[in-house]
Order: C-alpha cells, then structure tokens, then sequence
C-alpha cells in the first residue's frame, strides 16, 4: 500500500488525467479514498466495471451522482467491451482545457496521458486489455498481478500509465467490508458463507423482495427477511429446494449459503447492485 501510495506521488505530476475503476455493484466500497487525495487538481473519470452485473437503475443513479461531482462517468462491461466507444469522447471532454492550452500554444494531437488505478480485483488489467484489443496488461486473478508501472500507447490521441493494484479500499466500517466479500474480494477462506448469506438476504429483501422467490421458488407464504431469525429459515428453505440436507433431514445452510453467493457473484439471481447514492451523499461531498 505504501509503495503504491509513493508510485502514484511519484507519478502524477507526469499524467494529464486518472481513470479510476470500480465495481458498478458497489461503487462506494470499491474505491480507495486516498485517490482524492493523491489525484487532486487532476481530472477526474471513474469507470463503472462489471456493468453487466449491476442493476441498470441503480449505475444510473451511480453516474448522475459522481458527474455532479465533476468526474467523466462511463459504465461499461470490460470482457465483453461494452461502453468502451464512449471513453474516448469522455476523455476528450475530462480533458478539454488542457487541450485548448497545448492548442494554443501550437501543439497539436498530443496524447492525453493517463493514469489508471484501482483497488485489486476491478477489472483493471482486463480493462487495459480490452481497451487495446491485445494483451499489453498483465492479469490474473489474485490481487496485485500488476507489479510495476507501464505506458501503454492505446491510440493516437491516449496513453496509460498502468500502476500496481495494490490500493486497498480502507474498509472504515463493517458495511464495506461486508460488500467487498459478497462480491468476492477478500478471501472466503477466512469468511462465514453463512453470516455472508444472510446479511445478503437482508440486502435482497430491501431492493430486491421478489428475486429470491423467482430463483428458488419458496414455497411458505410465511418467510420474511425482516430480523435475523427470517432470514435464517429463508437460508434453510433455499437449502431444502436445492436439496442441501445433512444428516438427521437437517438443511445444510452451509452448502445453500455458497449456491446463494455463487448465483449473486454469476448474475444468475440477475442485475443486481447492493449500493445506492444516497447512502454515501454526504461522505463522498465532505472528500
């Protein structure tokens, strides 16, 4: 992190603009605030990655809420390439006084120079990639794959600057850290599926009441996700549906938790995004 943090310092007088990715699911849990800090007095643009997973409304409201704080917003699904013709055009337009200064002063098609950053697992390798329609980014999935900095030449008019993904969100709060395990970013090795699961379902049950029923079909009229104790006999019924019985006709809500995660993480429950602006308005104005 601090090594990272050093990079960007080093780095930041030489590039016009930073392009930062994040998960379109959670776009507040996603970022490292330090890049506030560390990018100041440079245009902005954020990158909602994994479009294709998050729910159309909600990246709506994700891009309206961070143009109004001045970024260049895109939402885009880098495996599939969807959204990358509009990055092009939005630099020019995050960029646009720094082109009239060189064309003032007689330079021409000079490259806009960016910087793109990210905490691990974004997209942000894949991104470069797609973006250049070859692999000149290194990827992986482990954090970190990045090891050192490149400039990538993606066009006549853009440059990167591809730094290592070792910006760690700061995880303040056990709200960030519990979206950053649902989407898969942390290890869940030293996680309880379980506890995960249900804290989904209590997440599901306020923006999405239907899905859970539409995926699993549960049968009791009766369940609700309102307090702990639903949401575990939720967690049960899931198990008893997909047939995750141990022994003694018990359900395995161990086994139900990891199908429940699996089927989030995949898009098989749908488009779905677990953020929405107005829970963070006053802590991104306040940065």
């Amino acid at each position: 992190m601090t090594k990272a943090r050093r990079m960007m310092q080093e780095n930041i007088k030489l590039i016009d603009l930073v392009i930062e990715l994040v998960d379109a699911r959670i776009p507040a849990a996603s970022r490292n605030p330090d890049i506030n800090d560390l990018a100041r007095g440079k245009p902005r643009m954020i990158l909602l990655n994994k479009a294709d997973l998050a729910d159309e409304s909600a990246t709506r409201e994700w891009k309206k809420f961070y143009e109004a704080l001045d970024y260049q917003v895109v939402a885009l699904d880098s495996r599939s390439r969807t959204g990358m013709k509009a990055i092009e055009s939005s630099v020019q337009l995050a960029c646009r006084e720094k082109i009239e200064r060189d064309r003032s002063r007689g330079i021409v098609n000079r490259p806009v120079r960016a910087m793109v950053v990210g905490i691990p697992n974004v997209g942000k390798s894949t991104f470069i990639n797609s973006f250049a329609k070859k692999a000149v980014a290194r990827t992986g999935n482990k954090p970190g794959v990045t090891k050192g900095k490149q400039w990538i030449r993606l066009s006549g008019t853009l440059e990167l600057l591809d730094t290592p993904g070792i910006l760690w969100p700061k995880m303040g709060d056990q709200l960030t850290g519990l979206h950053l395990a649902l989407i898969g970013s942390m290890n869940d090795e030293i996680l309880d599926p379980e506890q995960m699961a249900i804290s989904l379902i209590g997440i599901l049950e306020q923006y999405y009441p239907t899905v859970l029923d539409k995926r699993y079909g549960l049968s009791d009229p009766l369940l609700s996700a309102e307090d702990e104790k639903g949401r575990i006999r939720i967690l049960e019924e899931i198990a008893r549906v997909r047939g995750c019985i141990s022994k003694g006709e018990r359900a395995d809500t161990a086994k139900a938790a990891g199908i429940l995660l699996d089927d989030f993480r995949s898009g098989r429950l749908g488009r779905i995004s677990i953020e929405r602006p107005g829970a963070i308005k006053e802590t991104e104005e306040d940065e």
